[in-house]
């Protein structure tokens, strides 16, 4: 396998013992074999990966001793769960909590477009059809109901991501 070398030396960085580390290879090797198609991989350095990474979860949760090197990367390698952290949970609904106030404050007609295009996925041309209004309106208004969450959040401290280039974006389409 072309990635085992990048395998090897993550694991080595993780601190986890030589004799293991053939192992793990080893096993990976066999789940590989005992796949019956291969087609559906499309990054086969991530699918190696994450199997070698899923085999050390399974060894960390089954050994009944634990080397504290071991314990000390567990955290770092995020191998134990797949779980949000407590506090990223709170975080993600207080998050979601400010932009679905910030939705509700948006104008009528912005809303509701807005709900309809973003929350419910629904097309333009339905959008259109229901509201009795022109594709061109339900794409202002989803436009506009964006920027205005966007801006919203920008004055609340939030850091918002890929503002820049939808600004950019903005300003050469409305030129």
């Amino acid at each position: 396998m072309p990635h085992e070398a990048s395998v090897r030396a993550w694991l080595r960085r993780s601190r986890v013992a030589s004799e293991e580390i053939d192992d793990l290879i080893q096993e990976a090797y066999c789940k590989l074999v005992g796949l019956e198609c291969v087609d559906q991989i499309e990054s086969p350095d991530g699918y190696f990966f994450q199997t070698v990474r899923n085999l050390l979860a399974d060894k960390i949760r089954r050994a009944k001793i634990v080397r504290i090197e071991t314990v000390m990367e567990i955290e770092t390698l995020g191998v134990c769960s797949d779980e949000p952290t407590p506090e990223s949970a709170a975080a993600s609904r207080r998050e979601l909590a400010r932009v679905q106030a910030l939705i509700m404050n948006l104008p009528d007609r912005c809303r509701r477009v807005f709900e309809l295009r973003k929350v419910e996925g629904v097309s333009q041309r339905e959008i259109a059809r229901r509201l009795g209004i022109s594709e061109s309106a339900v794409e202002n208004e989803a436009v506009k109901g964006m920027r205005l969450i966007i801006r919203a959040l920008q004055e609340q401290g939030a850091d918002v991501r890929g503002d820049r280039a939808g600004t950019r974006h903005d300003r050469s389409r409305n030129s």
